[in-house]
């Protein structure tokens, strides 16, 4: 009994000192976040500055203020406007996951760690913010709302590192422009977090944003950049080297070339795998052992947007329609590996049209490709409209995945499947096995911010 007490006691002391560490730590870790956010604007914050800078009403009207009183102060010619630099647009902010416990809500998933798919609404309206802040137009004077309206283009690559981001510390987010043409911005992004004393990297992105008129009806000039150091200029010409890269993608897209004579070859082995020799007629495919055929590996939904979910043009906001198409991505990732999936990289996601307020989204996902321990899911998404009854493809999006465990080898039985299997292989290959995206290996410019920083 004596021993039991003894026992008891001293659980009971060591739980209590437990305690008042653990205290004593969450204070620390709220102080650390009060300076933080001291220093740096919340996400939050940085949403209303650009809403107040674009003079947007407060509040959802069914008729939204018309902004063609502003097509007059969009720049005509790029000599009307001044060059500006990579820290002109260099911005901070902090995402107070530590320090706003109804924030935490939002963002922790049911393993207790944070929803990543979160962080991609908070990257893309950040990306916008920073595009915003490179802009300077002569004809805007003080008070007046910005006539630019800004739109994601597409999202060039998100990777992410082996880093499990905690609730209990805050985010930084930082970024500035990389490259400019006549009226697109490409645009950095960094997630990291510093939960006891040391920078940990969550991702980094790359985003292309484009500047429209004041009514988003075509496209407007932007300042040009100029770089300062040797540092910018290698970073400037990666960005060059980007878009050339995104233009050769684009040239040899399916469907406007024929694949490969290697993709061909891959084709035809995959079809000539599930033959069966004894039929003459080449109907009747058998699966490999161990493989899956492509159309069991697919899911979809249906999305109703409301107000909450639309940006300041009164269209779906992008980030909303990454973290939807993220989730499901991962669903069907549990689904098929029956594991939860790391994501490891997210490549060219393409905003081709904006999808109105008053669309039906439906998005659909499918494992296109598998590699040892990877796989590649890819989800479209296409909008319904209510009216013309008409239905539209707005968006792709290609997630990589990693599981613990092998996973089965997914077959296409169409053409068309066997289009999807290409594209996926590609992808998967650009992003795994090639430097063809010339290496976004570039880290933020932190003289920007101190001279003696460093991340």
């Amino acid at each position: 009994m004596l021993a039991n007490g003894m026992a008891i006691r001293s659980f009971r002391f060591g739980l209590n000192f437990y305690r008042k560490c653990y205290a004593v730590q969450q204070i620390k870790f709220s102080m650390d976040a009060a300076k933080s956010i001291g220093k740096y604007p919340t996400i939050s914050q940085l949403a209303q500055q650009l809403a107040d800078s674009m003079g947007v009403e407060v509040g959802y009207k069914t008729v939204p203020r018309s902004r063609d009183h502003l097509q007059s102060l969009i720049p005509q010619s790029v000599q009307e406007l001044s060059p500006r630099t990579m820290k002109d647009s260099y911005t901070v902010g902090i995402i107070p996951l530590n320090s706003d416990s109804v924030l935490q809500e939002k963002y922790i998933s049911l393993t207790g760690h944070v929803r990543v798919s979160r962080f991609l609404e908070d990257m893309d309206l950040f990306a916008v913010v920073v595009a915003q802040k490179f802009l300077l137009n002569p004809r805007l004077k003080p008070g007046m709302p910005c006539p630019y309206t800004i739109v994601t283009a597409l999202v060039d690559r998100i990777e992410f590192s082996s880093y499990t981001p905690k609730l209990t510390s805050d985010v930084r987010i930082s970024g500035h422009v990389s490259w400019v043409g006549r009226s697109s911005m490409e645009v950095v992004v960094w997630l990291d977090q510093k939960p006891h004393g040391e920078w940990n990297r969550i991702t980094k992105a790359v985003f292309l944003l484009a500047a429209r008129d004041a009514i988003n009806s075509k496209g407007a000039i932007v300042n040009s950049i100029k770089p300062e150091t040797e540092e910018e200029k290698i970073i400037l010409e990666g960005g060059q080297r980007r878009k050339v890269h995104r233009m050769k993608l684009k040239d040899t897209e399916l469907t406007k070339t024929i694949p490969s004579a290697e993709e061909q070859k891959v084709i035809h082995d995959l079809f000539m795998r599930t033959v069966n020799y004894s039929d003459i007629s080449l109907q009747k495919n058998e699966l490999p052992a161990g493989c899956v055929w492509m159309e069991d590996c697919t899911i979809s939904n249906i999305i109703h947007a409301h107000p909450e979910n639309r940006n300041h043009h009164y269209t779906v906001f992008g980030g909303f329609l990454m973290q939807q198409a993220a989730e499901l991505s991962n669903t069907l990732g549990l689904l098929f590996s029956n594991h939860r999936p790391v994501l490891t990289n997210i490549s060219d996601i393409n905003f081709t049209k904006p999808v109105k307020m008053s669309s039906l989204l439906k998005m659909h996902a499918h494992v296109v490709f598998t590699q040892m321990h990877y796989m590649q899911i890819t989800v479209y998404a296409e909008t319904w409209d209510v009216l013309s009854k008409q239905t539209t493809t707005t968006n792709s999006f290609h997630f990589t995945y990693e599981v613990p465990e092998m996973l089965p080898e997914v077959f296409p039985k169409t053409y068309n499947e066997a289009m999807m299997y290409i594209d996926g292989r590609r992808h998967f290959y650009d992003v795994m096995h090639s430097d063809s995206r010339y290496q976004f290996t570039f880290e933020p410019i932190t003289y920007f911010e101190n001279p003696n920083s460093k991340l």
